[in-house]
This record gives C-alpha cells, sequence and structure tokens, in this order.
C-alpha cells in the first residue's frame, strides 16, 4: 500500500508540473489564428524554423489543430 501511495504522489506531482508549464497563445488580431510573434509571445523560443515545422500545411499560421498537435508532440 505504502508504494502505491508514493507512486500515486509521484504521478500526481508530474501532472502538475505539466500544466504548470503550458501556455496560453492569444490570438491577438481576433482572425482565429496564430502567427509567429502570437506564438512566440507564449512560446520564446519559437523561431522560423519552428514555426514553419508547426505549420502544417504551409499556409502562414498555425490554426488551433496544429498547435495542439505540436504540444503533444513535444514541438512546444
Amino acid at each position: 500500500m505504502k508504494n502505491y501511495v508514493v507512486a500515486f504522489g509521484l504521478a500526481l506531482s508530474g501532472l502538475a508540473a505539466g500544466a504548470a508549464q503550458a501556455q496560453t497563445v492569444t490570438d491577438t488580431d481576433g482572425n482565429g489564428v496564430y502567427s509567429i510573434e502570437e506564438l512566440k509571445a507564449a512560446y520564446p523560443s519559437v523561431d522560423a524554423a519552428k514555426f514553419a515545422e508547426i505549420d502544417q500545411n504551409a499556409d502562414g499560421s498555425v490554426d488551433a489543430d496544429e498547435l495542439q498537435a505540436a504540444i503533444e508532440a513535444g514541438k512546444l
């Protein structure tokens, strides 16, 4: 039982750390997609190459699905 409680506590700690690292990207111009500037505001390490990698359809912006996929893939 003691090992289970410790493992559960560690799992919760990991979830809390992941939630603390989550960023909020704001669509400042309200166009429904994110520009490189909007992503950089939440993720300062995003450069043109990283943005192009996240922008899967290469339309010059990142939509909510592309953003979610990048987060899930550990790109952000």
